[in-house]
C-alpha cells in the first residue's frame, strides 16, 4: 500500500511535473505560433515588397528599350542628315569653286567697266556742254519757228487767195448693192463715165447714145474740168486729203464754207458726215479732228485757241436747231449778219463750247437723230433738209511762257468753219411720180425753190464780177442763200462738192448737176478777207 501510495505520490509529482513541461510547451508553442505568424506576415510583405522592385524593374526596362529604340531612329535620321550635308557640303564646294571662277572674270569685267565709266564721265561732260549749246540754239530755233509760222500761215493764205472763184469738187460714188435692187427695166447699169485727166484728176466725160427719129444712133459727149475730180473708188481719206489745207485756214482767222451739192442718193451725207468707222468717217468729223489737231499744235507756236458749234437744218423754209431741247418750230429763228467782222449769226440757237473731237462727234449724231427725213422712190431714208455745221474758233497768241522766248504777239484771229449737207436736187417727176403725197411734194418744192435762189445767186455774182457794183445780189429770196451770204460772196474761202450718182438712169439729172457746177465754178466772188485784229 504504502509502495501504492508511493508509486501514486510519484506518478502525481511525475503528473504535476508533465503538467508544468506541458505548460511550458505550450507556452513555447504559443510563443513559436506568434513568432511564426509574425514571419509569415513579415514574409508576405518581403513578398509584396520584393513584386513591387520586380514591376518597378520590369518598367525601368520597357523604358530602356523604349528610349533604346528612339535614340536608334534618332540614330538613323542623324545619319541620313549628315549623308545629305556631306552631299550639300561637296555641292556648295564645287559651287564656290565656279563662283571663284565667275569672281574672276565679274572683277575682269568690272575693271573694264570703270574704264568704261571713266570714258563716260568724259563724254558726259562734253555732252553738258555741247547741250548748253543746243539748248541756246532751241531757243533761238523757237523764235524763228514764231516766225517762219507767221510766214507760213501768209504764204498758205496767199496760195489760197490767188483764186477768187468758188472751187468745185467732182465726186462719183461707187455703185451700190442697193441700186440693183429697183424694180425699173435699166434701173442698175451705169452710165458712161470717163476720166481722162489721170495726171492731175480735173476732168469727167460723160457719154451717151439715142436713136434719132430717122432710126440713125447719136452719140453725144459732155465733158467738163473742175478744180478736183474723185473717181467712185476714192477713199474718204483721199478726199478729205484734198481740203484739209483747207479746213486750217479757219485757225488762221477765215471764214471757210465747204457744202454738198447733187441729187438724192449721190453721196452727198456719206461725204459730209461718212459712216460710223474711222475709214468712213466724213468731211465733217475729219475737218472738225484737223482743226483741233492743228489749234494744239499751235500751242507750242504761241497761239491759244476756243471752240464753239451750232447745227442747225433748213426745213421747208424753216431754220430748227439741231441741238435743241424742245420740238421744232417752237422758236422763230433770224439770221444776222455782222458787216464789219463778216460773220453771222442765227437768233435762239444753241451754241455750245467745243473742248474736243469725240464731243463734236456725240453733237452730230445727236442732232442726226432729229433731222427731217422722209422715204422718196430715189432714196429710202433721204435727208429732206438742208443742214449746216458751224464751227466757230478765236485764237490769240499769248507767247511761250516760261520758254525764254518772251511775250506774244497779241494777235488775234476769228474764223469759222461752214459744213452743209445739201438736201437733194431732182426734178419733182422724178421723186413722186404720183404726185399722192402733198407732204413730199411740198418739200421737194421748197428743197427745189431754195438751190434756184442759190443758182440765182450764182448768176448774179458771175454777171457782177469782183469789181462791179451796183448788181442787186438775190441772197434774200431762200433762207439757204441768205444764211450763206457772207460764204458766197467774197468773205469765205468756198468750196463746192458736186455728188453723183454713176447709174444710167440718171443721166439727165447728173447732166443738170454738172453744167450747175460749172456755172458755179466760173463764177469770181473775190478774195477772202482774213478776221483778224492786234490787241
Amino acid at each position: 500500500m504504502e509502495a501504492e501510495r508511493a508509486k501514486v505520490a510519484d506518478l502525481q509529482a511525475n503528473h504535476l511535473a508533465l503538467s508544468r513541461e506541458l505548460a511550458v510547451a505550450k507556452t513555447q508553442e504559443l510563443t513559436q505560433r506568434r513568432e511564426l505568424v509574425s514571419a509569415s506576415d513579415e514574409i508576405e510583405g518581403l513578398k509584396k515588397r520584393h513584386a513591387r522592385e520586380v514591376m518597378d524593374l520590369e518598367m525601368d526596362v520597357k523604358k530602356r528599350d523604349r528610349e533604346i529604340r528612339e535614340v536608334n531612329e534618332d540614330l538613323r535620321v542623324c545619319r541620313g542628315d549628315l549623308e545629305r550635308e556631306r552631299e550639300t557640303v561637296s555641292s556648295l564646294k564645287s559651287t564656290i569653286s565656279h563662283q571663284s571662277n565667275a569672281h574672276l572674270t565679274l572683277t575682269t569685267q568690272n575693271q573694264a567697266l570703270q574704264a568704261q565709266m571713266e570714258a563716260y564721265i568724259r563724254s558726259v561732260a562734253d555732252l553738258t556742254g555741247k547741250l548748253e549749246v543746243a539748248e541756246k540754239e532751241v531757243e533761238e530755233m523757237k523764235k524763228e519757228a514764231m516766225e517762219s509760222e507767221r510766214v507760213r500761215r501768209k504764204l498758205h493764205n496767199m496760195v489760197q487767195e490767188l483764186k477768187g472763184n468758188i472751187r468745185v469738187f467732182c465726186r462719183v460714188r461707187p455703185v451700190l448693192s442697193s441700186d440693183f435692187s429697183s424694180s425699173v427695166e435699166g434701173a442698175d447699169a451705169e452710165a458712161n463715165m470717163a476720166f481722162p485727166d489721170q495726171r492731175d484728176h480735173k476732168e469727167i466725160v460723160l457719154s451717151s447714145s439715142s436713136e434719132s427719129a430717122t432710126g440713125q444712133e447719136r452719140k453725144e459727149v459732155y465733158n467738163f474740168g473742175f478744180d478736183r475730180v474723185f473717181e467712185p473708188q476714192a477713199t474718204q481719206a483721199e478726199v478729205f486729203e484734198e481740203i484739209s489745207q483747207l479746213a486750217q485756214s479757219c485757225t488762221d482767222g477765215y471764214n471757210v464754207c465747204i457744202f454738198a451739192y447733187g441729187q438724192t442718193g449721190s453721196g452727198k451725207s456719206f461725204t459730209m458726215e461718212g459712216g460710223p468707222t474711222e475709214e468712213t468717217a466724213g468731211m465733217i468729223p475729219r475737218a472738225v479732228e484737223q482743226v483741233f489737231r492743228v489749234a494744239e499744235e499751235m500751242k507750242s507756236k504761241g497761239w491759244e485757241y476756243t471752240m464753239e458749234g451750232q447745227f442747225l437744218e433748213i426745213y421747208n423754209e424753216t431754220i430748227n436747231d439741231l441741238l435743241g431741247k424742245h420740238d421744232f418750230d417752237k422758236k422763230k429763228h433770224e439770221i444776222k449778219h455782222d458787216a464789219k467782222t463778216g460773220s453771222t449769226r442765227v437768233t435762239d440757237i444753241n451754241v455750245l463750247p467745243l473742248h474736243s473731237a469725240s464731243q463734236v462727234r456725240t453733237l452730230l449724231n445727236l442732232a442726226q437723230g432729229r433731222r427731217s427725213v422722209a422715204a422718196t422712190m430715189m432714196n429710202e431714208r433721204s435727208s429732206r433738209s438742208h443742214s449746216v455745221f458751224t464751227l466757230r474758233i478765236s485764237g490769240v497768241n499769248v507767247g511761250l511762257g516760261g520758254t525764254g522766248c518772251g511775250e506774244g504777239t497779241g494777235e488775234r484771229c476769228e474764223g469759222s468753219l461752214n459744213l452743209v449737207d445739201l438736201a437733194g436736187s431732182e426734178r419733182l417727176n422724178v421723186s413722186f411720180a404720183n404726185g399722192a403725197d402733198k407732204e413730199r411734194v411740198k418739200e421737194t418744192q421748197s428743197i427745189n425753190k431754195s438751190l434756184s435762189a442759190l443758182g440765182d445767186v450764182i448768176a448774179a455774182l458771175g454777171e457782177k464780177g469782183p469789181e462791179a457794183t451796183g448788181k442787186h445780189i438775190p441772197y434774200r429770196n431762200s433762207k439757204l442763200t441768205y444764211l450763206l451770204q457772207n460764204s458766197l460772196s467774197g468773205n469765205s474761202k468756198t468750196l463746192m462738192f458736186l455728188n453723183l450718182s454713176p447709174l444710167a438712169a440718171h443721166l439727165n439729172e447728173s447732166l443738170t448737176s454738172l453744167r450747175f457746177a460749172t456755172k458755179v465754178n466760173n463764177t469770181t466772188i473775190g478774195t477772202a478777207k482774213k478776221q483778224s485784229r492786234t490787241s
